[in-house]
């Protein structure tokens, strides 16, 4: 019985001699070519894989930084850089397929948000308008204050340094609009 020997392969195809220049010789040409050859194909591969369009270009992308980076691991006696190249972009979706079938774990998950309430949302707005009427019941120079304090969450030594107003005046406006406010919201309060 004769063995037959296996001769190594002299035809290479373009794209495994991109492959071979990227690894000997980090050719950046080279790689340029490889991506614009594999990009495109990859990524309809993995649409037609289901991957959704964002997924796929951010698997092209890891798969083609990861040729660039394990370069010097092609071989081209065991594979054609085809085959090598489909082979990380198989395995890099299947990676991330069982990250998105992967649990969350409980303490991890974040609580859905209850159902919005007609009524409460129909309260906040009625509170909403009488505050606002409330503070256009105040003088200019209160209103001012209050908003940047209150709304603008400055604190009164930034209220002071954005006015130029001393802090004493600022605390008194503050003050006297806040009585005024708790005057005019104390039916609110009792409902």
């Amino acid at each position: 019985m004769a063995v037959a020997l296996v001769e190594p392969k002299t035809d290479l195809s373009e794209q495994t001699k991109w492959m071979i220049a990227v690894r000997d010789h980090r050719d950046k040409d080279a790689f340029r070519s490889l991506f614009r050859f594999f990009a495109p194909r990859l990524r309809g591969m993995l649409a037609r894989q289901g991957s959704p369009g964002n997924s796929a270009d951010d698997i092209v992308q890891d798969v083609m930084l990861k040729v660039w980076q394990r370069a010097d691991q092609f071989d081209p006696a065991r594979a054609s850089a085809s085959a090598w190249i489909y082979r990380i972009a198989r395995n890099r979706h299947i990676d991330t397929l069982r990250k998105a079938a992967r649990p969350v774990p409980e303490a991890l998950r974040v609580p859905e948000p209850p159902p919005e309430d007609p009524a409460a949302q129909l309260a906040l707005e009625a509170e909403t308008k009488h505050l606002l009427a409330a503070l256009q019941g105040l003088s200019p120079e209160q209103r001012e204050i209050i908003v940047k304090v209150y709304f603008g969450e400055l604190s009164h030594a930034e209220a002071r340094d954005v006015t130029g107003l001393p802090l004493g005046t600022i605390k008194s406006r503050i003050r006297l609009a806040l009585e005024r406010l708790r005057h005019e919201l104390k039916e609110l309060r009792q409902t």
